[in-house]
């Protein structure tokens, strides 16, 4: 990238103007990254403890549906499964962290109303939904999660982008058209000078 100004003294202050706002710019999205970086770090952690959470949980819920499946037998639980109506009270919120938008799913009752007799079923089942129901939740936590790590990881890339692009593009460019127009001016007021002296030493004869 090259600029090409002519090298007067308006052109030097507006490209000095231009190189001051260009690096305030740089110091700025440096700052948005380290701490959209600390954020992401901290979402990544948190990631960590909800898979080994959700390891445990699923092994957990496939134990109790297997004590289910023998306690009930294996058509009398699919058939009262059946009858769980879909989760439809997810609620979805957007929290800014400077400008990216993170997901936030408002938390769903751990204890739901229950959606077959307790004639003829038995505590493994109670057990089997409750251990589901807990999958369920943390599912969407790491739908959440997995949601909000993305976008944060997109911005942490577009901004160094940015910062690159002013740190090796423009600031470079505007350095280098600057010090073109001060050696310009600086061989112009040289020139000038001794001119001057001619006309002096011409005029003192």
């Amino acid at each position: 990238m090259r600029i090409k100004a002519a090298p007067t003294r308006g052109n030097f202050m507006k490209l000095n103007r231009s190189r001051r706002l260009a690096r305030k710019g740089r110091d700025l999205l440096e700052q948005k990254r380290t701490i959209l970086l600390m954020e992401l770090g901290r979402q990544r952690e948190r990631a960590k403890s909800l898979l080994a959470e959700a390891e445990a949980l699923f092994a957990q819920a496939y134990r109790d549906l297997q004590r289910a499946n023998l306690a009930q037998g294996l058509d009398a639980v699919e058939e009262l499964a059946e009858a769980v109506p879909l989760e439809e009270g997810l609620t979805v919120r957007l929290r800014s962290v400077l400008g990216v938008e993170v997901p936030e799913v408002d938390p769903l009752d751990v204890k739901p109303r229950p959606v077959y007799s307790f004639w003829a079923t038995s505590g493994a089942l109670d057990r089997a939904r409750r251990s589901f129901r807990e999958v369920l939740i943390l599912t969407v936590k790491l739908a959440e999660m997995e949601s909000a790590l993305f976008r944060l990881a997109q911005q942490v890339r577009k901004t160094g982008r940015r910062v690159n692009s002013l740190e090796k593009v423009a600031l470079p460019a505007l350095d280098r058209a600057l010090r073109e127009i001060s050696e310009a001016l600086e061989e112009s007021e040289r020139e000038d000078f001794v001119r001057m002296k001619r006309v002096q030493s011409l005029s003192s004869e």
